[in-house]
């Protein structure tokens, strides 16, 4: 087994995503995350909050730009990745991201319904997750 990569986050987005698009049309979009725990300590509750940088690519990308919205609660999985790059001054600095593979939105439903038809579960698709013959029928006992 060569290891595993999963992230698991349920938070509030930190601003609307920033959606741009690449040499060739992908999509890329990226929001700050919050989430927090809470604890006792001496008697007092103390909460803390951590921030994640969360990115999307493709469809996706577009869906969370398109529906998600700074303060909206979202279960999100993905991957965490960690990149370098060059600042101005020309020192090497380190980012941690969690790539995401997928998101579903929470909350209220009235909370998504002033936008059209909302996609609560998004993700990208894999086709060789479906297992159907050449006649479409499914190995599904239902």
């Amino acid at each position: 087994m060569s290891g595993i990569n999963k992230v698991i986050l349920v938070g509030h987005l930190g601003k609307d995503p920033e959606v741009r698009h690449l040499d060739g049309g992908v999509a890329v979009a990226s929001f700050p995350l919050a989430t927090s725990e809470s604890y006792t300590k001496d008697g007092k509750k103390i909460e803390q909050t951590e921030w994640h940088n969360i990115v999307l690519w493709r469809s996706l990308a577009e869906v969370a730009g398109k529906y998600l919205h700074k303060g909206k609660l979202v279960y999100v999985e993905g991957k965490l990745r960690t990149r370098s790059y060059e600042d101005k001054e020309g020192n090497r600095r380190y980012v941690t991201e969690i790539v995401a593979e997928n998101f579903t939105m929470l909350g209220r439903k009235s909370d998504f319904e002033s936008q059209e038809a909302t996609p609560f579960v998004t993700k990208e698709p894999t086709f060789d997750s479906f297992n159907n013959d050449e006649n479409g029928n499914d190995d599904l006992p239902f």
